[in-house]
């Protein structure tokens, strides 16, 4: 089986890369999606896990969100032999306040517009080409609608919001908190992300959309993830208390589990302790 990881030397890309011993399809291997040539290499693999994306919420990087995330998402899509599988990493952010509603966030909870960001809206957009060309190229396709997925630190790699708390509490950075920390998030460690992806992979399933996140039993306020680092290395963390960072949206993620459980047999294995413990 011959696996392609977009974005593959990014900062999760490198570790689901290493899991599937894939090839690497980025800018660092001088290959971007935007480029019609290099796209047509999709058409040479069995499953492509795509994670190459624009990430920024600026309003003046809007064309560029749409620009790499639809259509570099579709130029892939249009490359892509019959029966073979395409993973797409949208994010949990296209539910924007909507899930505010929810103590576990379903997949049916509305994606209607409610502020989104361009980067939001290209990626839903992302979504929809992922479920024409599934359907009009005889593609296995899933989306995955990710929660917080966090990774052991890479070279020249922006981390996470998680490894930068690891690296901060490490080096006894100022830490600066929203709402002092009380926030929550799930979150979910990179291989059981790249297990998720296997388990699609492995199934008889044409297509599925999943929200992927660490669920109710590895959900933790900003918080209380730092204090878990202090305690486990035994240092104090040093907390900003004057600089007020703008409360994120929604306040509080947890994803709802449900689906992915029982259409993949697909939970968790990696709790918060031994998924932190591995960045240390």
């Amino acid at each position: 089986m011959r696996v392609l990881v977009t974005g593959g030397s990014g900062y999760l890309g490198i570790h689901v890369r290493r899991f599937f011993n894939a090839d690497d399809f980025s800018r660092r291997s001088n290959l971007n999606v935007m480029n019609l040539h290099d796209a047509a290499i999709a058409a040479n693999y069995d499953v492509v896990i795509h994670l190459a994306a624009y990430l920024d919420k600026n309003p003046e990087s809007a064309e560029a969100c749409f620009r790499t995330n639809a259509e570099g998402t579709e130029n892939l899509l249009r490359n892509m032999q019959p029966n073979s599988v395409f993973i797409y990493a949208s994010t949990k952010d296209v539910y924007g306040s909507w899930a505010e509603s929810y103590t576990e966030v379903p997949e049916d909870c509305s994606t209607d517009y409610c502020g989104q960001t361009a980067l939001e809206w290209s990626k839903l957009m992302g979504e929809m080409y992922v479920n024409y060309y599934g359907a009009q190229r005889n593609l296995r396709t899933c989306i995955f609608r990710l929660s917080t997925v966090y990774a052991r630190p890479s070279e020249d790699n922006e981390p996470g919001f998680v490894t930068h708390y690891v690296e901060s509490v490490k080096r006894g950075w100022p830490i600066q908190f929203p709402l002092e920390g009380k926030p929550i998030r799930d979150i979910l460690y990179v291989d059981d992300f790249s297990r998720a992806c296997r388990a699609f992979i492995d199934s008889s399933l044409p297509a599925g959309l999943y929200n992927l996140g660490g669920g109710r039993k590895n959900a933790a306020s900003l918080r209380e993830i730092v204090d878990t680092v202090g305690r486990m290395i035994e240092l104090e963390p040093v907390i900003d208390t004057e600089t007020k960072l703008p409360a994120p949206v929604p306040l509080n993620y947890v994803s709802d589990l449900a689906r992915v459980k029982a259409e993949l047999g697909w939970e968790p294995e990696i709790s918060i302790e031994e998924g932190l413990r591995s960045l240390l």
